[in-house]
């Protein structure tokens, strides 16, 4: 691997000494014209930032230099260089994009611009701030991917050279890359650019425990040496008598996941290095799982440790065969097997096989194809999110997924987070599948949509024609896609809802000042909407909705009639029809139970829309001294809805008594939601019980039911 140092300007080495020892670099994998281009570039920022000296002393250029020195050694394109040597240009010198873009085209002017951007992204402490500048990453990512590895380069020589600046500056920056720009690398299969950011990120945030941990390794990789150099020949003679020419190379453990794993696992240093582990290389497919036999001959296998993520690839495009194996004492073994090519594409990812020939051509491996779809799904999270926080919560889940993977009814494989649900599925499918999801089957059995998935299941989604998600989902979805899809629609139905009742309550108010709102002239509707400063009609009536304005008082405003003081405000002379299916915004009660029949009346509450209450409910009775915040209401002559409500029943023990309850009220065509048993005496048992009823009347007919029962003493309907 080409370490920085090789361009790093030392006392009395010019940079073009540098320069040159990159460009015989380049020439192993470039044309002598796009050598030529980066060579021309470098020169371009070596005047552009000339007398301009990093914090360490050294020539400003050094940077650039160290920063396209790292994307040669991923053999990147000659435009992803070029944008490395400028990609300070435009933000430390006079020099703009359009100068750039005459000079070097603009792809390479696209990409600097594209880098500058992200460059001015400081993720401080306020999560608005940090998920604001991350949405934009995704925006240039978008663009064109090899922004945001050029921006990955720039980051990995900052964490390089961390050392020149104060401590608390150092800890922001590796926080930082430890929760982005890590995860983006494993996202985009980067394997060596993460294992370094995390280890010089653990180093800064915390340089007392690396150290320890360091110390602790060199010491035990002493004693581990002999076993490890055993195991290797083992392995290497047996291949060799196969005829299987391969790399067998032990694995060292990085700090950093030395550190998580004593954490997360709650083990010791020694616990953690106890594992033995190897990467066998081999030049084939076909021999990768003729070296999976060798080893699980030499040693036994351990059950359930067995990966095939060549048949199955990880998301970011990572493949290889997993092993786990017993050694000699029972020493274990942690292997993987692999070719020439995904060790490559193992540790570079995206970045392992470019493919760009011309300027118009795009990449064709199914890395970038992999990573492309990944940013569209950020891109349309982005547009479905409420809010930045909200977004960068769901990149957060997303981007470190333990992968599980699922088969649709045809065949198909899908990868899913750990943890995922049918819910997840539906959403990973298809938003509309999602949306419509009604029931699932996992392996042909009817199963409840909060399952937790595991690998190799077939999962089958239920769907129903207008069917609508269940606010419920976002208690046990854990993609951020079926997050942010439900997010989304909820939102938007709210606010459809919201609209549609301020719509009716404006129109109620309006009728009882003497007025409809389809004769009022278009000119007095804008003018209340100057008047609150919001920015449309239906906003004023989504407000009204929410409970956040009062109908009767937007209603007089709308009339330009004098407005009354809150306590002068008179109830609205027409009711509001209620039939229980208004949705989201139309609330009944949970401390009376208002059930159809029941004379009624609502309560405005922010956020939560119209509150039902029964007339004689004490917390109805304490707001008639707001008369702005009640609002009439009155049942709907038909009405096919359940409504919840709260009955007690006093019954002698008896064996098996809830159980003759249960089948009287289902006898009586209702539903039991809740049963809660408590023991009055030692004779008398006390039921409380939360059924599903139409009216009054059904619920009277249900309570009679229950009397006739020989051991029931009383039946009560409960208001609290």
């Amino acid at each position: 691997m080409l370490q920085y140092s090789i361009f790093h300007t030392q006392n009395g080495q010019q940079p073009e000494r540098s320069i040159a020892a990159l460009a015989t670099t380049l020439a192993d994998y470039l044309s002598p014209d796009q050598v030529n281009l980066v060579q021309r570039a470098y020169y371009y920022a070596e005047q552009a930032h000339e007398g301009q000296r990093r914090r360490s002393g050294e020539p400003y250029v050094t940077h650039p230099l160290a920063v396209a020195a790292i994307l040669a050694d991923m053999h990147m394109d000659h435009q992803s260089l070029m944008a490395a040597m400028l990609h300070d240009v435009i933000e430390d010198t006079a020099i703009n994009k359009k100068t750039l873009g005459d000079q070097f085209g603009g792809t390479v002017a696209e990409l600097v611009d594209g880098v500058s951007k992200l460059s001015r992204i400081e993720f401080e402490s306020r999560a608005e701030q940090q998920a604001e500048n991350f949405q934009k990453m995704a925006l240039a990512m978008a663009r064109d991917i090899r922004v945001i590895l050029v921006k990955l380069a720039d980051r990995l020589h900052n964490m390089r050279t961390l050392g020149v600046l104060q401590p608390a500056k150092r800890r922001r920056i590796a926080r930082e890359t430890l929760e982005i720009y890590a995860p983006i690398a494993q996202r985009l299969g980067m394997h060596n650019i993460r294992l370094e950011f995390e280890d010089l990120g653990f180093s800064a945030m915390y340089p007392m425990r690396a150290e320890r941990i360091r110390a602790a390794v060199k010491k035990m990789r002493g004693d581990r040496r002999e076993i490890v150099e055993n195991i290797r020949e083992a392995i290497e003679n047996y291949l060799d008598e196969e005829g299987i020419s391969a790399r067998v190379l032990g694995r060292e453990k990085h700090l950093y996941s030395i550190y998580q794993k004593m954490r997360s696992k709650r083990k010791s240093f020694s616990e953690i290095m106890d594992l033995y582990a190897f990467r066998i290389v081999v030049d084939s497919v076909d021999n990768c799982y003729r070296v999976l036999g060798c080893v699980h001959s030499l040693y036994k296998p351990v059950p359930g440790q067995f990966k095939d993520y060549i048949a199955i690839p990880k998301a970011n495009g990572y493949q290889s065969l997993h092993t786990g194996l017993f050694g000699l004492h029972g020493v274990p073994i942690e292997i993987q097997i692999r070719t020439e090519e995904m060790e490559e594409m193992a540790n570079n990812g995206i970045a392992a096989h470019w493919l760009y020939k011309t300027d118009g051509e795009t990449p064709g491996s199914s890395s970038h194809a992999r990573a492309r779809q990944w940013v569209q799904g950020l891109l349309e999270m982005q547009q479905r999110a409420g809010n930045s926080l909200e977004f960068i919560e769901n990149v957060k889940i997303d981007l470190f997924p333990d992968e599980i993977y699922v088969f649709t009814p045809r065949g198909e494989i899908l990868e899913l987070p750990a943890g995922a649900t049918p819910v997840d599925f539906a959403y990973a499918v298809h938003t509309d599948i999602g949306n419509n999801c009604v029931a699932c089957r996992i392996n042909r059995r009817l199963a409840p949509l909060s399952e937790v998935l595991q690998s190799g299941q077939t999962v089958e989604i239920i769907t129903a024609q207008g069917a609508q998600p269940n606010p419920g989902w976002l208690n046990y979805v854990v993609t951020a896609k079926a997050r942010s899809t439900i997010r989304h629609f909820l939102k938007h139905q709210r606010r459809t809802e919201a609209v549609e009742l301020g719509q009716r309550m404006l129109e109620k108010a309006l009728a009882g000042l003497g007025s409809q709102l389809k004769d009022l002239p278009p000119s007095q509707v804008e003018q209340l909407v100057l008047r609150t400063g919001l920015d449309k009609f239906d906003t004023v009536l989504e407000e009204i909705g929410l409970g956040n304005r009062v109908a009767y008082l937007t209603a007089r405003q709308l009339l330009n009639a004098p407005t009354a003081e809150p306590e002068q405000t008179p109830l609205m002379q027409h009711s509001m029809v209620i039939n229980g299916t208004e949705g989201f915004l139309v609330n009944f009660a949970k401390c009376c139970y208002p059930i159809p029949g029941d004379p009624i009346i609502g309560l405005l509450s922010s956020e939560k829309g119209v509150v039902v209450h029964t007339d004689n409910c004490h917390n109805s009775i304490d707001m008639r001294s707001r008369p702005e915040k009640v609002v009439p209401l009155s049942w709907a002559e038909e009405i096919n809805h359940d409504f919840t409500v709260e009955i007690k029943v006093e019954l002698t023990k008896q064996r098996g008594i809830i159980a003759v309850l249960a089948t009287r009220v289902n006898g009586a065509d209702a539903s039991i939601e809740k049963i809660s048993v408590e023991d009055d005496t030692s004779k008398i048992t006390c039921v409380h019980l939360l059924i599903g009823v139409r009216s009054r009347v059904h619920l009277a007919n249900i309570m009679r039911r229950i009397r006739h029962i020989p051991a029931a003493l009383r039946v009560t309907r409960v208001r609290h």
